[in-house]
């Protein structure tokens, strides 16, 4: 007669005192059952062993979903830090020219995008010598261009911010740059009662960074403040 073999009485004691480690080590807690179901035979159906299947299929689910939502919310406050940063860089310039040259420079940059463009309407033409040497930040667009540009021949109500994505980037925007660009941001400006209306345009090489799933809280409370400061400078 054989016997098996019987576990030392010190491990034996810290298991029994601490059953915990047991139960949380995921590995252990399948070789014991696999040791279980092999001691029943092979013609007995182990309800408990599927349900403990079960609760670890779940448990894994529940696993993947905290880390995602553990994800999204670090890449949310990412969202949100760069915007703060982007805003308050914006604000530095004391006058408009080297307000709307750090829009095309370090505000692009800590946003990530390879372009920055502002669209305004206006009656007059764009011979201004000003508006020439805005020019690879600001261009002017006659009256109607800009909900024109934003509906892209679709009758779907107009909203203050659209995301899509492109084959390429309309030459009237972008310049030379078009033909690189394959998503964009679009931000519609209200100057306020009287004026024109006005469109800041971010484009990206990289066709993922502004889809329409994405949200737009953020680039709505950007758009807010550069309504905001570019009134200031109308005025």
């Amino acid at each position: 007669m054989s016997s098996s073999p019987k576990i030392e009485d010190t491990l034996r004691e810290s298991i029994i005192s601490r059953p915990d480690m047991i139960l949380d080590d995921q590995d252990l807690m399948r070789a014991l059952i696999a040791a279980n179901e092999r001691a029943m035979g092979g013609n007995i159906v182990d309800l408990r062993g599927i349900a403990m299947e079960r609760l670890e299929a779940r448990l894994d689910r529940l696993e993947d979903t905290h880390r995602s939502v553990i994800a999204a919310a670090y890449e949310n406050l990412a969202g949100t830090n760069q915007i703060h940063r982007a805003i308050l860089r914006m604000l530095d310039p004391l006058e408009f020219e080297p307000f709307l040259h750090d829009l095309g420079g370090e505000v692009a940059q800590i946003l990530r995008v390879d372009v920055v463009k502002l669209v305004l309407e206006s009656v007059q033409n764009d011979t201004d010598p000003a508006i020439r040497r805005l020019g690879d930040v600001l261009s002017v667009a006659e009256p109607g261009f800009i909900d024109a540009y934003l509906a892209d021949g679709r009758s779907a109500p107009l909203r203050q911010v659209t995301l899509r994505q492109m084959s390429e980037g309309a030459p009237e925007i972008y310049g030379d740059k078009a033909g690189w660009m394959r998503s964009e941001a679009c931000l519609k400006l209200d100057f306020g009662p009287g004026r024109l209306p006005g469109l800041l345009v971010m484009g990206a090489e990289d066709p993922h960074q502004f889809t329409p799933q994405q949200g737009t809280d953020l680039l709505a409370f950007f758009a807010g403040v550069f309504e905001r400061a570019m009134r200031r400078w109308l005025a």
